[in-house]
């Protein structure tokens, strides 16, 4: 009988996590909360109108946190709160089954990524700032706009503490 690898590896075979169980990389994506609690029950993420060039940037393993601005897409009113936490637990983007209605840009099939969501609570962005280096740049509110950041290891794990239930 021929026996081969798995297709893929178990979280201990995979190279792109260290034995703490933390990942080597993190990333910061923004999207509404209501946005984040949908994907979080979906176990997927979606960024940027379901482009897929930032997804392609991630690899298995990595750490994911979704901060939200606002609580619904359009909102003036801001929220600023980290809503979702997890890991990347997949090896490349993939296509959604569903269209997405665009409104006038017409319809859209997302890229999305497969992501094990941890049970956690929301963080409000003003009580986790000053211990954030992600914070601590000039104007570091900026980079947000395209959507993915990266984030340094030890902030996944500073918000993963502070939004643990």
């Amino acid at each position: 009988m021929n026996s081969h690898p798995p297709l893929f590896p178990t979280e201990s075979d995979d190279p792109s996590r260290k034995a703490s169980g933390s990942p080597e990389r993190a990333w910061l994506g923004v999207v509404s909360a209501e946005h984040a609690r949908h994907a979080s029950r979906h176990g997927w993420i979606q960024l940027n109108h379901g482009d897929r060039r930032n997804l392609a940037r991630m690899r298995r393993g990595d750490g994911f946190v979704f901060y939200s601005p606002t609580e619904h897409m359009g909102d003036r009113a801001g929220l600023r709160a980290f809503t979702a936490l997890g890991v990347i637990a997949d090896e490349e983007p993939y296509l959604a089954d569903e269209v997405m209605n665009m409104g006038a840009r017409g319809t859209v099939r997302p890229w999305r990524r497969a992501v094990d969501f941890e049970d956690v609570h929301a963080a409000g962005l003003r009580t986790v700032a000053d211990d954030l280096a992600l914070t601590q740049r000039p104007n570091w509110g900026y980079g947000l706009r395209f959507g993915l950041v990266p984030l340094a290891v030890e902030d996944f794990e500073l918000l993963r503490a502070a939004m643990e239930r």
